[in-house]
């Protein structure tokens, strides 16, 4: 029995909408596709889209309860979130961040096989983009994001 479930995306709090909005779309390369707020420039909520992927951000506090700094073990112990992003050219993507300023170390392979790199978003959150790794016979290993066995 089928649910008729047709997508999902991810909601990440954000303690700066705009520190985080700038990041995701001026560094990593989304796009704003929705927005609250319409026509304000402040917002509190929005929809990212990368190559069919998405991703929302939503403000971690309302405007007038956010204290002025983040709290620092809520950042300390925030590197428990962490989206992969497959890609084809992991080493392509590692040179448009690097000249984008993002604080990203070369690619590694991986015990596995994939080629990786991490970094963080301005919440402290892990962000990897990862090449597909090459399947091992008979291991029911994907290409996909996920390495575990396919599905079907």
């Amino acid at each position: 029995m089928t649910t008729g479930v047709t997508g999902m995306s991810t909601l990440l709090q954000v303690f700066d909408m705009p520190t985080s909005a700038a990041f995701y779309c001026d560094v990593l390369g989304f796009k704003l596709v929705r927005r609250s707020q319409e026509g304000q420039a402040h917002f509190d909520w929005c929809m990212l889209e990368l190559d069919g992927t998405y991703l929302m951000l939503n403000t971690r506090y309302e405007r007038d309860e956010r204290p002025p700094a983040p709290d620092p073990l809520r950042v300390a112990h925030h590197d428990d979130v962490g989206l992969y992003y497959a890609c084809s050219d992991v080493e392509a993507v590692y040179r448009r961040l690097r000249d984008k300023g993002a604080a990203v170390a070369p690619p590694q392979r991986m015990h596995y096989g994939a080629k990786e790199i991490w970094l963080k978003d301005p919440d402290g959150s892990f962000i990897s983009r990862k090449s597909a790794s090459p399947a091992r016979k008979g291991s029911g290993a994907t290409n996909s994001v996920h390495e575990g066995p396919s599905p079907n």
